[in-house]
């Protein structure tokens, strides 16, 4: 093979060949003969040619490329769950030689992103992150025509849209029914903002398994808000100062969970001896040793990997992308339990 390479015209001069031709035999057009196609490939492969992404994109109706609308207000999205979920999906993007475009936006600006990108065929499709409770995403991105998966469940139409999400509800279900199984019953629940789908699913989780004990909920034990280190601190701290204080947490995140650790650490508490600490993990890159376990081993916890997620959802989008006619796909993934060191009976 040649070093250097080559663009279409001199690909099509030494085949003799029109570079019309030439583009249609590599795009897989049916009115090129087999015979020059064969012809065509083999040409391209021994000279390097590689051709512009841009003349690509105009002979083939596609771009290669894949969106991300990322929502930037208040509550970031650009954290670690984000970026490891980029990761992973960008893994599958690159097998399949698509390239990635992540556009963040205000809220009020996302509609228009999307449209742009399908008038102007700016991606072949897009990642939809963070679903909300009542999500006008889905009905806008269905009636634009631009394909599209979803990072998660919303709404109760959840067969007419490809979607990949964990069993927020049944592991969280899980762990406090742990939790109670411990001999626990103030049990506190430090969660995500319940106006996404993830977050609400995980608190009906929540109240389902003290419902199952015959257990009140308690408003005064249930948090909500954008999940991060500062979030589990202050949380913690309020909770376990208050006059009928939990004898249980349980977090959203390994985030939260990391920040509700410094406080107890900081009141003088042994986590699993004088107070129960339980977390979602997502396996965060970051904490993880060269074992795969690192920091998130330390916690009784329910866990699955947002990097395998994000790479399992680039694969999906990819194949609608290919096939628009196909029917919506979903996955629901289980979480695994782990029981750290963090949880006990209470003291």
């Amino acid at each position: 093979m040649s070093d250097s390479v080559v663009n279409l015209k001199q690909l099509s001069k030494s085949l003799g060949l029109s570079q019309t031709t030439v583009s249609r035999a590599l795009n897989g057009f049916p009115e090129v003969s087999e015979k020059t196609r064969a012809k065509v490939q083999a040409a391209a492969e021994k000279l390097n040619y590689r051709p512009s992404p841009s003349a690509t994109s105009l002979a083939t109706g596609k771009s290669r490329i894949i969106g991300h609308v990322v929502p930037v207000s208040e509550h970031r999205m650009i954290n670690p769950h984000f970026s490891d979920f980029v990761a992973g999906a960008s893994d599958a993007y690159a097998e399949a030689g698509y390239d990635l475009l992540i556009r963040a936006a205000l809220p009020e600006q996302e509609a228009d992103i999307y449209r742009d990108f399908a008038s102007r065929n700016r991606v072949d499709g897009v990642v939809v992150h963070g679903p909300m409770v009542h999500e006008p995403r889905i009905k806008l991105l269905q009636s634009i025509g631009l394909p599209f998966v979803v990072h998660g469940r919303a709404g109760d139409e959840e067969h007419s849209y490809s979607w990949m999400d964990v069993d927020n509800r049944s592991a969280f279900e899980q762990l406090t029914h742990y939790l109670i199984e411990l001999g626990h019953r103030r049990i506190a629940l430090i969660n995500g903002l319940e106006s996404m789908n993830f977050a609400r699913r995980r608190r009906l989780g929540y109240e389902t398994a003290l419902s199952d004990h015959k257990l009140p909920v308690d408003p005064d034990l249930v948090t909500s808000e954008d999940m991060n280190e500062p979030y589990g601190y202050r949380s913690t701290r309020r909770l376990l100062e208050a006059s009928s204080a939990p004898t249980a947490l349980i977090y959203s995140s390994i985030l939260s969970a990391l920040g509700g650790l410094r406080a107890v650490n900081e009141m003088g508490l042994r986590p699993g001896k004088d107070i129960s600490l339980a977390t979602y993990d997502d396996r965060l890159s970051f904490l993880q040793a060269g074992d795969g376990a690192g920091q998130s081993s330390y916690f009784t916890s329910v866990h699955s990997s947002i990097q395998d997620a994000g790479r399992r959802v680039g694969e999906m989008l990819i194949s609608q992308i290919k096939d628009k006619n196909s029917a919506p796909k979903f996955e629901l993934w289980k979480s695994q339990m782990d029981i750290g060191k963090t949880t006990g009976p209470p003291r």
